[in-house]
């Protein structure tokens, strides 16, 4: 993908990452690493704005003072160096960049054709050996609207036809060649898990196990005992839980834990280990705490659970256990599992002390809007009679959750001295319905300008073709 705003520049996007140099064990070591660096850009000093900083706070008339791809400090009456471009902020709204927890960009590319169909790989329940960054296709236009949209980073995920879809990869929303140059550096995968009607109506369709939920229990356990001894047999580091399971030292549930490497077994142990975050798509209320329950069977941590239209029955238990909730501000009914979906579903997830709601897509569309996606919970509340959700607390839902949910919350996310300067300026509220993302920033360089098409990114794909202004 070519950016028109880095023509003449010459640079080099393709410099090795090393690996992080804090991963634990073989089983998350990265031979694809990232490639990724931050454009070069001179300062930047935004002023007299209203900035949602992601930390709960609102600062009026306020600047932001962007400097080397990071946030350098927020405040009033701010003093910035000769070079640093100035921004007029006035009547104008800043936040941290959105970052959605839960996409399928570039895997389910537009055109939506048969040929761009990468998401899903159909072939067995659990298929963790797959990695979702090996179909991603950086020529995807929805990354430009994604941008257009304020969304500065995203997790791109395998589908939910599987038990266990495989890895998911976390990019920095700046237009590439290669995934590995979008890839977030040292942000650890995600797994993609699913529940429900998904894998039962897949593989019950073909004839095969699972048919039914009971079957897909089975089918998690199976490959996490699998995982268990896998770990034991190929780890110098002790498994973390007492083996509550039979089959002895030599046991072996589908015969594919011992011996050589197994790439499939390498995701799920290290998503026993703490290295993957496990993402789990999962509707109904029962499911989400039966999977909360395989989670403390076998030593790992659910990140967050993903769609969950019933998450308001256990927001408590969310909150008490660390557990996010990525989740629509309003989709329901569309099939059985999402039938018991309520509009104040996010508002009431949010409600607990150590809550972490958030607003996702899963959609080409629903990635532009995410912030009038917000708004709907805010309005939805408040006709509830829940009280008036302030901006400050909502933009969480778009920022600092979401970054917590992929464990990137250290460098981005809210907008605070020394992370990434990723960075949207709105012409107002940004949850109003006529709010529009005016300029947004990417490591402290401008990737998008709406009001000049000359900073505006457009893929290989689109050139050629018309475009309305």
């Amino acid at each position: 993908m070519r950016h028109r705003l880095l023509a003449g520049l010459g640079l080099a996007l393709a410099c090795a990452h090393p690996a992080p140099a804090d991963a634990t064990s073989r089983f998350v070591q990265d031979p694809y690493p990232s490639t990724y660096r931050p454009l070069p850009a001179a300062p930047v000093l935004i002023s007299h704005a209203t900035v949602l900083d992601g930390t709960g706070r609102r600062l009026d008339d306020a600047d932001v003072l962007l400097a080397d791809g990071r946030v350098v400090a927020v405040g009033n009456a701010l003093q910035a160096p000769a070079d640093a471009v100035r921004v007029d902020g006035r009547g104008k709204w800043v936040t941290p960049g959105i970052i959605d927890v839960h996409s399928h960009l570039g895997v389910y590319p537009s055109p939506g054709v048969q040929a761009h169909g990468d998401g899903n790989e159909m072939t067995a329940p659990v298929t963790a050996n797959v990695w979702a960054e090996h179909s991603v296709w950086p020529q995807d236009p929805g990354f430009a609207a994604a941008l257009a949209g304020g969304v500065t980073a995203m997790q791109v995920l395998p589908g939910s036809a599987n038990l266990v879809g495989g890895r998911g990869v976390t990019l920095k929303n700046l237009p590439a060649t290669t995934y590995q140059a979008m890839k977030f550096p040292d942000a650890p995968w995600g797994l993609k898990m699913a529940c429900g009607e998904n894998p039962k109506r897949v593989y019950g369709g073909k004839g095969t196990a699972p048919a039914t939920r009971m079957g897909n229990v089975a089918g998690y356990r199976a490959a996490f005992i699998d995982a268990s001894e896998y770990i034991a047999k190929n780890s110098a580091a002790p498994v973390k839980r007492k083996r509550r399971f039979g089959g002895g030292d030599n046991g072996d549930s589908s015969g594919d834990s011992g011996g050589k490497r197994d790439l499939k077994l390498d995701t799920l142990a290290g998503a026993i280990q703490g290295d993957i975050r496990v993402h789990i798509h999962c509707y109904r209320a029962d499911e989400m705490a039966t999977m909360l329950d395989l989670a403390k069977e076998f030593g790992f941590k659910v990140a967050a659970f993903h769609h969950g239209v019933e998450a308001y029955k256990l927001a408590d238990r969310l909150a008490a256990e660390g557990v996010c909730g990525a989740l629509w501000a309003d989709w329901w009914g569309f099939k059985m599992e999402a039938f018991d979906g309520i509009q104040e579903n996010i508002a009431l997830v949010d409600r607990p002390a150590n809550s972490c709601a958030i607003v996702h897509s899963d959609s080409p569309e629903g990635i532009q809007r995410l912030n009038q996606e917000a708004a709907k919970v805010i309005a939805s509340a408040r006709r509830a009679g829940m009280g008036e959700i302030a901006p400050e607390h909502a933009i969480r839902w778009l920022t600092a959750n979401a970054a917590r949910a992929l464990g990137i919350e250290q460098r981005t996310g809210t907008l605070e001295p020394g992370k990434m300067a990723d960075v949207v300026v709105w012409n107002g509220n940004p949850f109003s319905s006529y709010a529009l993302a005016e300029k947004v920033y990417v490591d402290g360089f401008q990737a998008y300008d709406r009001g000049n098409r000359a900073q505006q990114p457009l893929s290989d794909f689109m050139l050629g073709q018309e475009v309305q202004p």
